[in-house]
């Protein structure tokens, strides 16, 4: 696949704000692992991961005392960034054996949420979880090579998308993807899509490594979630619906909540169409829609933050997770060249991990905004 563009996947070089703004590399180094180590082994208000009897463990969700697919597939995808095999391998054996379905509507799906021991809270699958499982099952296959089921890491990721293609065809199930927009769902029966589902970036690279009869898909879908976000995003705030339609609008007031304004999944979107822009250069539109959206934020204290409407108007309700709406502003860096660059990743820098009940989603964004700005969130 001839992939065209200047970004990190054709120069090899990922661009490293914190040394670009005169931090040395030993203090950025030092930071990252230090950050690892509080997330993973730190102390009880600030740790999220949990190992688990001889071969597995778990990234706990501490607002809602669960185990989450989106933040089990995070989870590992930290660990291959970071060259942490071990607990790689932990994370992904407790959501194959818990967390994967082995028959039925939702074959090869992960139920997205369980208890700790393992128990399914609900069968059905959240494809968040879905794409990063298999695009961090490919880098450690890349990174690593393969080993026995369930550590044959390529095949299991090949197995996922298929799934997320192709599920129903030949009976019960429905795919992740809509099959005539080439746009993920925010589950598979529903007829609406979650903007920060889109990972253009990943679907590049699924074009690589997926099954072949399906790389022409996966190549569409990256310019379907490209075009799409060009919708879903607001053309003066920058800011998105937490749940839109296929054409971008908002999405109806759902049975659990209404998701039609900025919220706690919307955060996700700057820091994915920054990270497309880092590693693809595709779409030139990504780097007006990060100057936006640092813009809108430019003058906001992130103890201010709240809910907002697309417009930009605020709602009495404060922000659930500021942390992580700050690491996504501050990783919008990565493609925007406006004013406020400089002003978002020193912030970050110098705001430290969340701590307590509500710390689990903040430190996720923050550790890959992390990564991102230090260069190391990387193709493997």
């Amino acid at each position: 696949m001839n992939i065209t563009g200047q970004g990190a996947y054709d120069t090899g070089t990922y661009t490293n704000f914190f040394h670009k703004l005169g931090f040395e590399q030993y203090e950025i180094n030092a930071k990252l692992e230090q950050t690892w180590n509080e997330l993973f082994y730190g102390n009880e208000n600030t740790r999220i991961y949990y190992p688990m009897g001889e071969d597995k463990g778990y990234l706990l969700d501490t607002g809602n005392n669960d185990v989450r697919s989106e933040g089990m597939s995070y989870g590992m995808m930290m660990a291959v960034q970071v060259d942490k095999k071990e607990e790689f391998d932990r994370l992904w054996n407790f959501s194959h054996t818990f967390m994967q379905h082995a028959e039925g509507r939702y074959k090869d799906y992960f139920a997205w949420h369980c208890k700790p021991d393992g128990t399914r809270l609900s069968q059905g699958p959240a494809p968040d979880g879905e794409e990063f499982f298999a695009m961090a099952l490919f880098f450690a296959s890349n990174r690593w090579g393969d080993g026995a089921a369930p550590f044959n890491y390529k095949e299991q990721a090949r197995r996922i998308l298929r799934a997320c293609i192709h599920q129903g065809e030949n009976g019960e199930g429905d795919p992740m993807w809509d099959p005539e927009t080439k746009l993920i769902k925010f589950v598979p029966e529903s007829p609406f899509s979650d903007p920060s589902y889109h990972l253009p970036h990943f679907y590049e690279l699924f074009a690589l490594y997926a099954d072949e009869s399906d790389q022409v898909f996966w190549r569409e879908a990256a310019g379907a979630s490209r075009a799409y976000l060009h919708t879903a995003c607001h053309p003066v705030t920058g800011l998105s619906p937490e749940y839109a339609n296929y054409d971008g609008s908002p999405a109806p007031v759902q049975p659990h909540g209404d998701f039609r304004h900025f919220y706690s999944d919307a955060y996700r979107v700057a820091a994915n169409i920054a990270l497309d822009w880092e590693w693809f250069r595709k779409d030139s539109w990504q780097v007006e829609q990060s100057n936006r959206i640092q813009s809108f934020f430019s003058s906001i204290d992130v103890a201010e933050y709240r809910r907002y409407t697309i417009e930009g108007e605020p709602f009495d309700e404060p922000s659930l997770h500021p942390i992580g709406l700050l690491s996504t502003n501050a990783m919008a860096s990565l493609a925007a060249d406006g004013p406020h660059v400089e002003h978002f990743v020193r912030l970050f820098w110098n705001t430290p991990l969340r701590q307590g009940e509500r710390r689990y989603y903040d430190n996720c964004l923050y550790f890959f905004s992390l990564l991102a700005l230090s260069g190391r969130y990387r193709m493997y």
